[in-house]
């Protein structure tokens, strides 16, 4: 999942930049409003996170451009204020989440991941198409029972294919969730990642989950095979 970060602090917004990849999360980070508003308007998030008060563009302003581009992305505001006016402004502008600093990290990514499902329908934390089992949190995938070892972007690709479960993934709609601003683009990696993914998913002669449509992108289905 991509996510836009929006802080002007550095050690936060390091810290927060970190914790989010180190989850699997693809992270456009900036200090500035006028750079975050140049992403928006460029990429689609799945969340935004938009610190209140920010150089040249406002994180309340943000949000605007934000809905602009997808109206499904999820925002939560952050400031340091924790004034009522600030959270009711925030809101009414149309975030969906709202966070006081200081904050734990662990708590953030809670509310991320709530956010992610929320975005897909989705309420448990555990997706689960036939045997197969993804658990948000935990970030544990198993088959049959059995623990599968995942990098951090083949999680974020299961996971993407899991969430949209029944509905084709368009190759250029993994490279837009799973790749940061400037890396260049080259559709042939994520046919790469695909066929890695698949080798574990059906190590010990399990069934195909992940199909191809060709031209048009991956599936999962949701009754599974």
């Amino acid at each position: 999942m991509r996510i836009l970060l929006a802080e002007d602090y550095g050690p936060l917004r390091l810290a927060m930049a970190k914790t989010l990849r180190h989850e699997g999360y693809t992270v456009d980070d900036t200090a500035d409003g006028a750079e975050a508003r140049w992403f928006a308007r460029e990429n689609d998030y799945a969340v935004a996170i938009l610190d209140i008060m920010l150089p040249n563009v406002t994180g309340v302003e943000l949000i605007g451009d934000v809905r602009s581009r997808s109206a499904e992305t999820s925002i939560i505001m952050v400031t340091a204020r924790d004034a009522i006016a600030d959270r009711v402004r925030g809101l009414d502008a149309g975030a969906d989440d709202y966070m006081v600093k200081p904050f734990a990290l662990s708590e953030l990514m809670a509310r991320v991941r709530a956010l992610v499902r929320r975005r897909h329908g989705v309420k448990d934390p555990v997706l689960r198409i036939a045997d197969l089992e993804l658990d948000t949190a935990r970030r544990v995938v198993t088959r049959d029972g059995e623990r599968i070892d995942l990098t951090a972007m083949e999680f974020g690709l299961l996971e993407l294919l899991m969430l949209n479960a029944g509905r084709i993934v368009k190759r250029a709609d993994v490279w837009e969730q799973l790749y940061e601003s400037g890396d260049a683009g080259d559709s042939n990696v994520v046919n790469v990642f695909i066929t890695h993914l698949r080798k574990k998913l059906e190590a010990g002669g399990r069934s195909r989950l992940i199909e191809t449509r060709r031209g048009q992108g991956y599936i999962i289905e949701k009754g599974g095979p």
